[in-house]
């Protein structure tokens, strides 16, 4: 399992590299201000990184109570971040509501885009932290 440190450090890097690609798309996409987009994102990876934390944890210990080790197959990669998103989703509608003053409707569509784009980039960033991170039990897993 991964460290405390090693958490933080993911759950940070995941949300500052985030920041830098979905703020100025979100503005353009979305015709909106990017300093409105700006807080809404800056906002939701406030509570996105704790969220992150947290799921990451419990994903990881439910995966060694189920299958003994935490090591992901592609198609655990893709529930992982899907289900990463919906949590996520169903926590930051009201406030991106709110926030630009916009129908619950809009803030739907505008949060689907967004975790859209997660998906796509928690896929690949995570993949890409495990190559570049992994855990000691992957590589004595890989050597058998």
């Amino acid at each position: 399992m991964r460290s405390t440190r090693d958490r933080i450090r993911h759950a940070i890097s995941f949300e500052v590299i985030a920041l830098l690609i979905v703020t100025p798309l979100g503005a353009l996409a979305f015709g909106k201000p990017l300093s409105d987009i700006g807080v809404i994102a800056i906002g939701g990876a406030t509570i996105a990184t704790g969220w992150n934390y947290l799921y990451n944890l419990g994903f990881d210990h439910l995966m060694r109570r189920l299958t003994g080790g935490t090591q992901k197959t592609p198609a655990i990669r893709v529930g992982h971040a899907i289900l990463f998103e919906v949590g996520l989703l169903i926590v930051l509608l009201p406030f991106v509501a709110w926030y630009l003053d916009i129908s619950l409707w809009e803030a739907l569509v505008m949060d689907v885009a967004f975790a859209v784009f997660y998906v796509f980039y928690a896929f690949a960033f995570n993949w890409a932290y495990d190559r570049l991170f992994p855990l000691p039990e992957w590589q004595e897993a890989e050597a058998r």
